[in-house]
């Protein structure tokens, strides 16, 4: 069974989403079955491409809407706002 999971998330990290958070932020998103969506108000992208994720080019104080859809969607969210707002992508 689909569920559908929605959840907002801000930018807390100083540098933003660079390369290096969206490519940890893919490489989460992607361990998921679920379709994962991601929009900052304007621009919608797949969360699963990397290409998709930096096209997004959000700094600090950015928010975003972390949109999944699939047997898993509800883990995928938690984990990705964990990701994003708890350990602001691993870095110093």
């Amino acid at each position: 069974m689909s569920q559908i999971s929605q959840i907002d998330v801000e930018i807390k990290n100083a540098n933003g989403l660079h390369m290096r958070p969206a490519m940890q932020f893919v490489d989460t998103a992607s361990q998921f079955e679920s379709d994962i969506h991601v929009t900052d108000g304007e621009t919608g992208v797949d969360g699963k491409s990397i290409m998709q994720m930096t096209m997004l080019a959000a700094t600090m104080g950015t928010k975003l809407t972390i949109k999944a859809q699939g047997s898993d969607a509800d883990k995928a969210t938690s984990t990705l706002k964990e990701l994003v707002e708890d350990r602001l992508f691993d870095e110093e």
